[in-house]
């Protein structure tokens, strides 16, 4: 499919909204680009992530005909103080994302999900297909490599001794950055998590789903996203060579055009 994106006159810049859902002590931030009568499009962000991380998506995709719909997952970014993370079955998180489709007004969306988010969606689209026309991983997990060892000792170094490391921590969560890492560090780091496999739930997951993993990932082999590929009822496969964990911020637009186009029809039909 050609990228139309880029001819003719700039697309006008689409209109924000932003705002919190939920008590107090559970809200959560969430922004919206584009109109909200349009398709939607949930992004939903990696481990130590907040809506910041979706900053090369938000308004391509809502230029592109699509709500898009980004959020601080609970415990992270804006949204409110969490005391624990419940890793790795995500559940809090699953009931979250029911919460924000419901007040937002959204009744079936596409998900994108990276990493933990991804592993969310996942999880998400197994428990309620009919909120789900599509869904797009991104390094998502469904089980602990040895790969992840070695990765995880690299995360809690560049937080320990990386300048450039904690003023990215500090600018997605602001003076909780540090309850934010040891809360996510703690909750992944646990010996009984090697025990987690979420393969035999995959064939529950029906919606078309795209699964992208950098070839280099630090975190799992280049199987992992095929085992996530051929799990699900309806996968395809997109491994980028050169690129490690982060495709949406290593490669934006080649990653952006890839969703696009995997995304149209479902715009499309929800639109209809």
């Amino acid at each position: 499919m050609a990228d139309t994106s880029r001819s003719g006159p700039p697309a006008p810049e689409p209109p924000i909204e932003v705002g919190h859902l939920g008590p107090s002590d559970h809200a959560l931030y969430w922004e919206r680009y584009g109109r909200d009568s349009d398709p939607a499009v949930i992004f939903l962000h990696h481990g130590l992530g907040s809506t910041r991380a979706w900053k090369a998506q938000m308004a391509a995709f809502a230029r592109r005909g699509w709500q898009a719909v980004a959020y601080d997952r609970w415990g992270f970014g804006r949204s409110s103080p969490r005391p624990s993370l419940d890793l790795p079955t995500f559940a809090t998180d699953v009931q979250d994302l029911t919460a924000l489709l419901d007040g937002l007004g959204i009744r079936r969306a596409a998900l994108v999900g990276h990493s933990d988010g991804g592993t969310t969606a996942l999880y998400f689209a197994a428990q309620f297909p009919r909120h789900v026309a599509a869904l797009v991983t991104i390094a998502a997990h469904i089980y602990l490599e040895p790969t992840m060892v070695p990765g995880m000792l690299g995360i809690k170094a560049g937080f320990e001794h990386d300048p450039r490391f904690r003023e990215g921590l500090r600018r997605a969560h602001g003076d909780r950055a540090e309850a934010v890492f040891r809360n996510w560090y703690e909750g992944w780091v646990q010996p009984g998590h090697f025990g987690w496999d979420m393969r035999p739930m995959l064939s529950t997951v029906h919606c078309p789903t795209l699964v992208i993993q950098g070839e280099l990932d630090e975190y799992a082999t280049p199987q992992h996203a095929r085992d996530v590929a051929n799990g699900v009822s309806d996968g395809s496969l997109w491994l980028i060579p050169g690129v490690g964990h982060m495709p949406p911020q290593d490669v934006p637009e080649e990653f952006n055009q890839r969703i696009l186009e995997f995304l149209e029809p479902f715009r499309l039909e929800l639109a209809g």
